[in-house]
């Protein structure tokens, strides 16, 4: 019996790059081939070489099909086999095979905003604001929380699928939720990432809401929306010594990590609204105003992980665990 499978790729808009798929019929028994797609359509390829190659990376249980049918993350390709120029996770494959002796894993926290008729869902029908953030957080009631009944089912899509997803909770501002996916290492906490953001996508689809990374959706005081990545290596899971290596070697970088973290990161680290200001680095125990936290049960312990608060939602989660694994596996591996 043939079979669907669903072919995601990460396609060249910028500056945020948008999620693509379509299906393929697989007869039963058979491996998951190499595919092509129009990359003139998705800003990947001109029209008189419009020719991509769609490479599958992971594959998982359909959540929304059911039955036999996959979920194909995809890389996508040259036809020449080498890997596209928008191909981020060929890199971030490469510095974490470069640096696997370390055993470098991550958490990533999507934090996302769901928007229905061009407002934020919750916010009033007729325009204007509701009531100041502050009991949205991890709420409970009609009055505080909107759009639980696509979350939940969305938390159990990425569990059918079996996802690495850890958690999920209620956020800072109206219909801004959160969904965590790890502890597990790059480049497949990264696949799973863009598989889990997929699937929100389309659970919401079928509510007519849609669901947005814009790492600053409401202007004003309003908390933004970011995408938290926590790290650790053996080292640092052994030593506090490590953990403040990797904190000292992120602040050496900060350009190329800014640069790094998703457009408009400058509209969300303002300084306000739990963040540091994108232009300045900082690093603190239980500090959630500072660029990278380290949680009190680390300092305590003496041994951890950290977490690196700059990233936005809209983060391409290759180009982010690939800065981070460069900057701080480097500094790990000196003597």
């Amino acid at each position: 019996m043939p079979f669907k499978a669903e072919y995601i790729w990460v396609d060249g808009t910028q500056p945020t790059a948008k999620l693509r798929s379509k299906t393929k019929i697989v007869d039963d028994g058979a491996d998951l081939p190499i595919w092509g797609f129009d990359g003139s359509s998705t800003n990947q390829a001109p029209g008189d070489k419009s020719d991509c190659v769609l490479n599958p990376v992971l594959s998982c249980p359909d959540p929304i099909r059911g039955g036999d049918n996959v979920l194909v993350m995809c890389e996508v390709l040259l036809i020449d086999g080498t890997p596209h120029p928008t191909n981020t996770r060929a890199a971030c494959t490469a510095l974490a095979s470069q640096y696997e002796d370390q055993e470098p894993i991550f958490g990533i926290e999507q934090e996302y905003t769901f928007f229905k008729d061009g407002r934020p869902y919750g916010f009033p029908v007729g325009g204007g604001y509701p009531a100041p953030q502050g009991g949205y957080y991890c709420g409970v009631g009609a009055d505080e929380v909107f759009g639980r009944e696509i979350v939940e089912k969305h938390m159990d899509a990425c569990l059918t699928a079996g996802l690495h997803l850890s958690g999920i909770n209620a956020e800072v501002m109206p219909g801004q939720w959160e969904f965590q996916i790890g502890p597990v290492a790059a480049p497949r906490v990264a696949d799973e990432l863009w598989v889990a953001r997929w699937l929100l996508y389309r659970i919401a689809e079928e509510f007519g809401i849609a669901a947005t990374l814009d790492p600053k959706p409401v202007k004003g005081d309003w908390n933004g929306a970011g995408a938290h990545t926590n790290f650790s290596t053996n080292a640092m899971r052994s030593g506090y010594d490590a953990i403040i290596t990797a904190c000292e070697a992120l602040g050496k970088r900060v350009p190329e990590h800014i640069a790094g973290y998703g457009a408009g990161i400058e509209h969300r680290l303002t300084g306000m609204h739990e963040t540091a200001p994108w232009s300045e680095y900082s690093y603190g125990v239980s500090d959630r105003g500072a660029s990278v936290r380290i949680p009190w049960q680390v300092e305590k312990d003496g041994k951890g992980y950290i977490e690196d608060r700059r990233p936005n939602a809209n983060c391409d989660p290759y180009v982010t665990t690939a800065l981070i694994i460069e900057t701080c596996c480097s500094a790990l591996a000196q003597p």
